[in-house]
């Protein structure tokens, strides 16, 4: 599906998330500040979000200054992961660009023990969040808190190694996160007895693509472990979502925000959690709501002449550009087997990524707003994002050889 320029562009990304050893600043932590936290204002709800905020949409990276530390992050780990995991099958194929298939399954386990290793303790499973304090409108966040959004991505991610290198370690720790989702996890009740997953522990917020990244943890497990108990909470905890989708095919963001705000990548969220259902759940109950939901997307959160992906949608502020909803792209248009009719597309989003977001270093920026670029490299977001998502592209379009 990709061209040798796709491949010159991945390799050279790929070269350079090897040579940090995947450790790098975030977006969001800016509450890792040494300065920060040695005044008063750590305290101050309203200050920790400001100063998060401003560090988040600044230019320039104050964070030496700052005295922000690089750091692993649990969700950009698990994403390089899986990203590995596209490589070995690719190798398994004959395409060997990127490695044999003994040295990336070396890859594979050395990121898996790390995983492993990065998983919040004293809770009821495996689970896992981000290595920075974390503060939003709604509420706080410590560090190592875990959520069901990071955890959704490290599951996947064991499971995936676990089929490659048949470690029973990892096999264990990612079924195990089913009794976080089910016992950890607050359950915001709706009507019918249904419920939606709480986005950490600490809240009780129903924000609609972290509850369905809990449906879609549960599916996983319920692959492998046929427990009809998962089975049912991934069924109630979708039908709560479905349930509130708007009859234009949308969804909204969550009971706090609601209907006025849309994106692209949290959309792919939402409908690759139901397609994971429905394959893995041997349950198409949801189809027209997955088929409602991708004509949505598709007709507003992307210019098809170019490739160009919106943030927001198209009657919304246009000019955001976020590697996350590139790369996300590529990756619902995989999941929910519409690559092959939208490979034009496909093609076209990956190479306007290319072209305009990526360093000769090899590193993609996190956003453009107009003419003007933030071209910090973090490590999660956007490299880590773009690595997992070009490389489901590769292996999708490798598929008949």
């Amino acid at each position: 599906m990709y061209d040798h320029n796709v491949f010159k562009a991945f390799n050279s990304l790929k070269q350079y998330c090897e040579s940090e050893g995947y450790i790098g600043w975030d977006p969001y932590d800016g509450l890792n500040s040494k300065v920060f936290q040695a005044t008063p204002l750590r305290c101050s709800r309203f200050a920790r979000l400001a100063f998060i905020q401003v560090i988040k949409r600044s230019p320039v990276n104050f964070r030496n200054l700052l005295m922000i530390p690089k750091g692993y992050n649990s969700k950009g780990i698990a994403l390089f992961l899986t990203g590995y995991c596209n490589l070995y099958q690719l190798a398994q194929r004959g395409e060997r660009r990127f490695g044999s298939t003994q040295e990336l399954s070396s890859r594979i386990e050395q990121l898996a023990d790390l995983l492993c290793n990065l998983r919040s303790n004293n809770y009821s499973g495996a689970c896992w969040g981000y290595n920075f304090d974390w503060q939003s409108k709604a509420f706080f966040l410590p560090k190592h808190t875990p959520t069901v959004v990071a955890t959704s991505f490290a599951v996947e991610a064991l499971l995936n190694a676990f089929e490659i290198t048949k470690n029973n370690k990892y096999l264990v720790t990612a079924v195990s996160a089913a009794d976080f989702v089910l016992k950890d996890l607050n359950k915001i009740n709706k009507p019918g007895g249904l419920f939606m997953f709480s986005y950490s522990p600490l809240d009780k917020q129903a924000v609609y693509n972290a509850s369905l990244l809990g449906t879609k943890i549960l599916s996983q497990i319920y692959k492998y472990t046929k427990d009809e108990l998962l089975k049912e909470a991934a069924y109630k905890s979708a039908l709560a979502v479905v349930n509130n989708q708007n009859s234009d095919g949308s969804f909204p963001h969550s009971d706090q925000v609601g209907q006025a705000w849309r994106d692209s990548f949290h959309t792919g969220f939402k409908l690759e959690a139901l397609m994971t259902y429905q394959k893995l759940c041997n349950d198409i109950c949801f189809q027209k709501n997955i088929e409602d939901g991708f004509n949505y997307w598709l007709d507003n959160y992307f210019d098809q002449e170019t490739g160009y992906s919106f943030y927001y949608d198209r009657d919304m502020k246009k000019d955001l550009v976020d590697l996350h909803c590139a790369s996300q792209a590529i990756v619902t248009f995989c999941k929910l087997d519409k690559s092959e009719k939208y490979q034009l597309l496909n093609q076209k989003i990956c190479q306007w990524t290319i072209d305009n977001m990526q360093s000769k270093e090899g590193y993609f920026y996190f956003q453009k707003n107009r003419n003007r670029f933030n071209k910090i490299p973090y490590m999660r977001w956007p490299n880590a994002w773009m690595f997992y998502g070009i490389s489901f592209g590769l292996l999708e379009g490798n598929k008949g050889d």
